[in-house]
């Protein structure tokens, strides 16, 4: 009864002007599903790629239906051709034959019906040839939770995907994939789960008619699904339960997983419990409950990347607790090969690296949004300092560091480990120095022997007027950084080194002078660039 009601104020609420709708994502609370960073499965549909295109083909079961145009062809002892529109009586007139009823007529029938028809004047010698040469165009009702509530048009054989992505497609996370209605004079005629499509491709054929209603129910049910799956998105459950064999046809586990995590939340108290993949058929995962894969073997070997001015492949797999002089050792150079400043890159490092960056970028942004002033024009200033900085801070989440361990001509090379996804450069040798950041021709220079940091930063132009003199960092070529004051006597550079010169920060707040400083430091040393503040 509820349900009828909510069709009848559809019906009388919904305009041929679409409207917008603005939802908030309503995942129940008990619900702990990371909804905002992880897509749901099935929303990469409706991109627009449905919407443009028409179901003009060929449908034996379609019923002819007032509006339809038909094209007959005789010929042999009696040549005619025509199109003609069924009339509002189900009807069509063929000269010389009448009325012929094809209302309701399957379109497998349509050649048939007209060739007994015309057998009542022609009685042999007369061939027939009929086809429904256009469909009615409709106007089907699209409500319920999608983006554009509204009247759309289009023919009565377009399928659902068609209606729906003219309406702009599901609400995330509001609408149901799996719980869409048809619906025909108030009453449900059709339920349609696009999980059918999604996973094989198939869409039921389906007839609409002038009128019709497609409802997108709000879901109910949610899982999430990570780890070592070829799918991990958030899934929809048809009922608050599955058991977890009956999901993984969505889910896709990878041939290597073995095993999987089962993560529940009750009374406010998160419970984790791992089970063995042989145990998915007994297992149940509820509303709100996330699922995650894992691979539990022991892997004996990892993967390397091996770059630079060497001779062999760039991919290769050792054995894990191989060393980096082990990897050097079985390596063939070429007399090219900077061996002294070998370079290795690792994700780990990469990852503390960012995350001390992001660190001090929150505590910056603390501060600028926390800061006070005591006159009006204190404040202006502060306000256009502000938006600088915070502009700042985006361009500076945006770098991401290298990750690189710096290795000395000291160190015993026997004692680094390589780790899985580690990335060693072998440099080519090279004779030149390059000079960037706050310098008036940032430049490549050919080394010279006697060159100090000073005497690069001149042939370049000398320091800029936003030059921080006393931040200027030489970079050797093994990734070692020395920081430089420009009143200080100046050291020798060597070939392959990099000199940075950063910039001033024009602030009154000492405090937000310091964060800055110590940012554009950190960036300049774990990523190699030199970013401007302001």
């Amino acid at each position: 009864m509820y349900k009828k009601i909510l069709v009848v104020l559809i019906l009388l609420f919904t305009t041929l002007f679409s409207v917008e709708v603005d939802v908030e994502q309503n995942i129940e609370s008990s619900s702990k599903l990371t909804n905002r960073s992880k897509s749901y499965f099935g929303e990469q549909i409706f991109k627009g790629n449905f919407k443009e295109n028409q179901q003009f083909r060929y449908n034996p079961d379609y019923l002819i239906n007032v509006g339809d145009i038909v094209s007959v062809k005789l010929w042999g002892a009696y040549e005619f051709m025509g199109d003609f529109t069924v009339d509002k009586q189900g009807n069509i007139f063929l000269p010389k034959v009448g009325e012929i009823h094809l209302l309701g007529l399957s379109n497998r029938a349509l050649t048939k019906t007209i060739k007994n028809a015309i057998k009542r004047t022609f009685k042999d010698n007369v061939y027939v040839y009929a086809d429904l040469k256009k469909y009615q165009p409709i106007s089907v009702f699209v409500s319920g939770s999608v983006k554009n509530v509204g009247l759309y048009n289009g023919l009565s054989t377009d399928s659902i995907l068609q209606f729906i992505d003219k309406a702009g497609g599901i609400i995330r996370g509001q609408g149901s994939y799996r719980n869409i209605d048809i619906l025909r004079d108030k009453q449900i005629i059709k339920n349609v789960d696009l999980y059918q499509f999604l996973l094989d491709g198939k869409v039921d054929m389906f007839q609409f008619r002038n009128g019709d209603v497609i409802f997108i129910n709000p879901v109910k049910n949610f899982i999430e699904v990570d780890g070592d799956v070829n799918r991990p998105y958030i899934f929809e459950l048809l009922n608050q339960y599955s058991t977890v064999q009956d999901v993984m046809r969505f889910i896709m586990p990878k041939p290597t997983a073995n095993s999987f995590m089962l993560t529940r939340w009750k009374n406010s108290i998160e419970t984790t419990k791992d089970y063995k993949l042989d145990q998915a058929s007994f297992v149940e995962v509820h509303n709100g409950e996330k699922l995650k894969f894992f691979s539990n073997y022991y892997v004996n070997t990892i993967g390397i990347e091996l770059e630079g001015e060497h001779i062999g492949p760039k991919n290769i797999t050792v054995k894990k607790g191989t060393t980096l002089f082990q990897l050097l050792s079985k390596t063939k150079f070429t007399p090219l090969s900077e061996i002294k400043n070998v370079r290795l890159y690792r994700k780990s490092v990469a990852k503390i690296q960012k995350q001390l960056i992001e660190t001090k970028l929150k505590d910056l942004e603390a501060r600028v949004l926390t800061t006070g002033s005591s006159t009006v024009e204190e404040a202006n200033i502060m306000t256009k300092e502000s938006e600088m900085v915070l502009k700042f801070i985006e361009r500076a989440k945006a770098v991401e560091p290298l990750g690189q361990v710096v290795i000395r001509s000291e160190d015993n090379l026997d004692e680094i480990y390589l780790e899985e996804g580690d990335r060693i450069v072998i440099p080519k040798r090279s004779n030149v120095v390059v000079v960037q950041g706050e310098v008036n021709i940032p430049n490549a220079l050919a080394y010279r022997e006697d060159y100090t940091i000073n005497k690069y930063i001149d042939v370049c132009g000398g320091f800029s007027e936003r030059a921080n003199r006393e931040k200027v960092l030489l970079i050797r070529a093994n990734g070692e950084v020395l920081q430089y004051d420009s009143s200080d006597s100046s050291p020798l550079v060597n070939a392959g080194d990099s000199i940075l010169v950063l910039g001033k920060i024009d602030s009154k707040n000492i405090l937000i002078t310091s964060s800055i400083t110590t940012i554009l430091y950190q960036i300049a040393v774990g990523a190699a660039v030199v970013l401007r503040a302001f």
